[in-house]
């Protein structure tokens, strides 16, 4: 049961951690500008499909890693559901639409200002975590 436990948290873990990592890396490559329409902090379609590719490819690994730690286990499958409640529950502010930030920005946003005001699609929002889910299954089946 510790081995389940241990493999879906540091799963996740691994998750979190390369995903603000590449999206830190991202934005200082793209800047404000590449980053999010004009003027705006609705992200650019250039960033929706980096994070798409960079979901799957974080889901991926994180479900090798737990898959690795809880081998022969039922760990991959609860880190999925952990991916699916997380990021749904993560959802609801862009699918609720009243969103009270501001959505003007200037040329100089830093990473963490541009996190906290980053507006996505709902659609974006929901598929997130189906990319994750799908990734951590993938991810789990690498070892195999």
């Amino acid at each position: 049961m510790l081995k389940i436990i241990g493999g879906v948290v540091v799963g996740y873990i691994v998750m979190f951690i390369l995903l603000f990592v590449i999206f830190s890396l991202a934005y200082l490559v793209l800047g404000a500008n590449g980053s999010f329409k004009p003027g705006t902090y609705d992200v650019s379609t250039l960033w929706l499909a980096i994070s798409v590719i960079v979901g799957l490819v974080a889901a991926i690994v994180g479900g090798f890693i737990c898959s690795l730690i809880a081998p022969n286990s039922k760990a991959p499958l609860a880190l999925v559901g952990l991916v699916l409640v997380l990021g749904l529950l993560g959802a609801i502010p862009a699918l609720k639409g009243n969103d009270p930030r501001p959505n003007i920005r200037d040329a100089s946003v830093g990473n963490l200002e541009a996190m906290m005001n980053a507006r996505q699609p709902a659609w974006i929002a929901l598929l997130n975590p189906l990319i994750g889910a799908v990734g951590v299954m993938l991810g789990s089946r690498v070892k195999k």
